[in-house]
């Protein structure tokens, strides 16, 4: 590419500032609200903890309690229950007594639907 041609044309933006307006109204209208958008930031940040998603990828198969979580993930107890408080903060997994046992599960369809779509993504 020329030395000329390499000033005009920017790869990673426009060569003519135009705004389209069309597409920016609908952007506007496709939008949704700031709450919701920042639950569903919160949602993303915490599966993106590997020890986080790790634990809800086996919580896919069904219920376990802490000292399962523990033994599968390496974590201390203390460890998990801190894991799994922002989890459940975020209503992504729930929990079940049995006695003086708690069992956590995911807290619905939803949660293992954005696994599935994840991994199905990452492995195409």
């Amino acid at each position: 590419m020329s030395q000329h041609k390499s000033r005009i044309f920017k790869e990673d933006g426009c060569q003519v500032h135009v705004v389209h307006l069309s597409r920016v109204e609908r952007a506007w209208k496709e939008s949704i609200p700031d709450k919701d958008l920042k639950r569903l930031s919160l949602t993303y940040k915490v599966l993106g903890n590997d020890t986080r998603l790790k634990m809800v990828m086996a919580l896919q198969s069904g219920e376990m309690c802490v000292c399962d979580l523990a033994a599968f993930t390496g974590l201390s107890d203390s460890g998990v229950s801190h894991q799994l408080r922002h989890l459940k903060d975020l209503d992504l997994v729930k929990q079940r007594r049995d006695g003086q046992i708690l069992y956590y599960s995911l807290n619905d369809d939803h949660v293992a639907e954005l696994l599935k779509i994840g991994l199905d993504h990452v492995r195409e």
